[in-house]
């Protein structure tokens, strides 16, 4: 099953490298023998799916190779699941652009609250000071 990043994209199966081990742990002899450990990775350099922006932009933030590894169900289906939508979550993440921020100017009030708190620092200030003598 491919796994869909947006409505005109998705990461085929072929494209998908799978590796089953044993998980580490407590779990006595089911977690000794059964391999439930899902490691699931995806080449972003060798896919011919990936546009060549798409992919600088991946590269740029994943890597060469996207990995998503989870043992937290006792259950390799469950597991896969998992790493299939964490895979795909992590190229979603890295495809979002963050907006520029626009540049703006402080408003009127915002600068006459700014002069007045300066002021009332420097009052405050000044009558720390010693007092000065009248020689």
């Amino acid at each position: 099953m491919p796994i869909e990043i947006n409505r005109s994209w998705s990461i085929p199966d072929a494209e998908l490298e799978w590796k089953y081990t044993t998980s580490g742990g407590p779990g006595g002899q089911h977690a000794n023998k059964a391999s439930t450990r899902v490691q699931l990775s995806w080449s972003i350099v060798d896919s011919p799916t990936v546009s060549q922006g798409v992919r600088a932009r991946l590269m740029s933030k994943l890597g060469d190779v996207v990995r998503a590894d989870v043992d937290d169900h006792r259950s390799q289906l469950r597991n896969k699941d998992i790493a299939m939508e964490r895979l795909g979550d992590k190229v979603k993440a890295a495809l979002v652009t963050k907006r520029k921020r626009r540049a703006t100017k402080p408003t009127r009030g915002s600068q006459r609250r700014r002069l007045e708190g300066k002021k009332r620092k420097s009052h405050t200030k000044k009558l720390r000071q010693k007092p000065r003598s009248w020689d």
